[in-house]
């Protein structure tokens, strides 16, 4: 990547850019009331890399100069005492050379690494993508926004009776719990869920459908509802591909072997990356509603004797809960990064084996989503989590829920 400074001379810094995760330390500094630190620190770090990295290449060629040197002196037969002095004499001049070097060809880069205070300074700022604007009509009549993937949409679940095209392709219910959520608070409520739907592939941009069809921006969508006051997220499954890792679990001896490891690491990286990108997005939308994230239940209980023909053994099963505490974890720490809040929906006593399971089954229409009972206690989370976020206020007249279809 091309560094925005110039520096004069033909040895200049190359900026690579590789391994970028955000961490504990960069979530701390996000919260941070006082950004100076970080700018300083970058300065700092860029100069004294710079000023280490010459200081090992100055080294190093005085160590491969001190062989050289000795090897003379031996071929020569020089005593020891002559043997000191040429080495001395040569470590003298090899350090020399190099540093005088430096100061020839880069003498001025730590200055201009110490002038950089932020990354546009170093690299330059990237132009804004320009959003076209949303020409839908508004929907000031809407308290709260859902978006999200099929658990969101409760895909499995019986498709209202007057669902659009969309809604049907997305496999939006009736029995959501924006539905619920919708009906106990008498709240309009605009569900652009999609089963299917990732961070980058439905929530910021478009979603291609299997039939065809192209659900729009569920983040462009969601500003048609010009007064909501919040905005419910459920968003992870679909991009660390869990359901695939579920099915390679069940088809594989065993779940934590190192291939499949580093494939859900690479994915939860990637989705980490993507995650933030949208809860900025979510934190600079107009009116600045509340947002409250939705981490995922856990399907699986202690009893496992339902599944066993399926595969899933309790080592298979600690394996999967592991990762998808890995996923809730991403999903806490970004909300409460950004300030936003967090539902942990539990389906303690209901997961599969069970007697009454909010969990789809194996033979079921979306096994491991949940059931419309599963969907209400995601509701009944979101419930408690929303006074903590913010005071809705109730809808004018009664409507149980509002897709996107129907204005």
């Amino acid at each position: 990547m091309p560094t925005r400074p110039q520096f004069e001379g033909p040895i200049r810094p190359l900026l690579k850019l590789t391994h970028i995760t955000i961490d504990a330390q960069v979530a701390q500094l996000l919260r941070s009331d006082s950004p100076h630190s970080l700018e300083l620190n970058l300065s700092q770090q860029l100069a004294q890399g710079w000023t280490r990295y010459f200081e090992w290449e100055t080294l190093i060629a005085a160590g491969f100069a001190v062989v050289a040197l000795v090897a003379v002196a031996g071929l020569r037969r020089q005593s020891h005492k002559m043997m000191a002095k040429t080495v001395v004499a040569g470590l003298v001049v090899v350090t020399a050379v190099n540093v005088g070097g430096i100061l020839l060809t880069a003498s001025s880069t730590p200055g201009v690494l110490r002038s950089v205070k932020t990354l546009d300074d170093l690299v330059g700022t990237d132009p804004v993508a320009t959003v076209p604007p949303n020409v839908a009509r508004p929907l000031p009549g809407v308290q709260a926004v859902v978006i999200g993937d099929s658990t969101a949409a409760a895909v499995g679940n019986p498709t209202a009776g007057n669902a659009t095209a969309l809604d049907k392709a997305c496999g939006r219910s009736s029995e959501s719990y924006a539905a619920d959520l919708a009906l106990v608070n008498n709240w309009n409520v605009l569900n652009l869920a999609c089963s299917g739907a990732t961070v980058q592939n439905g929530l910021l941009g478009v979603q291609v459908l299997g039939d065809g069809q192209v659900a729009p921006s569920q983040l462009v969508e969601a500003q048609r509802a010009t007064r909501a006051k919040v905005i419910i997220v459920s968003v992870g499954a679909d991009d660390v591909e869990w359901s695939i890792m579920t099915r390679l679990c069940v088809a594989s001896a065993v779940c934590n072997d190192k291939v499949s490891a580093a494939f859900f690491s690479k994915e939860i990286g990637d989705f980490t990356r993507s995650y933030y990108q949208l809860l900025g997005d979510l934190a600079g939308l107009p009116g600045t509603p509340a947002v409250l994230v939705n981490q995922y239940y856990s399907p699986f209980g202690t009893n496992l004797g339902c599944l066993a023909r399926y595969g899933i053994t309790a080592a298979k099963e600690k394996v999967l809960a592991a990762r998808l505490a890995q996923l809730n974890a991403v999903l806490a720490q970004g909300a409460q990064t950004f300030g936003f809040g967090v539902a942990d929906p539990s389906f303690a006593g209901h997961e599969l084996c069970t007697g009454n399971p909010y969990v789809q089954g194996p033979a079921d229409p979306a096994p491991l989503h949940p059931t419309a009972a599963g969907e209400l206690a995601i509701a009944l989370a979101d419930q408690q989590a929303l006074p903590a976020v913010e005071k809705l206020v109730p809808a004018p007249s009664p409507s149980p829920s509002l897709s996107p279809g129907q204005e």
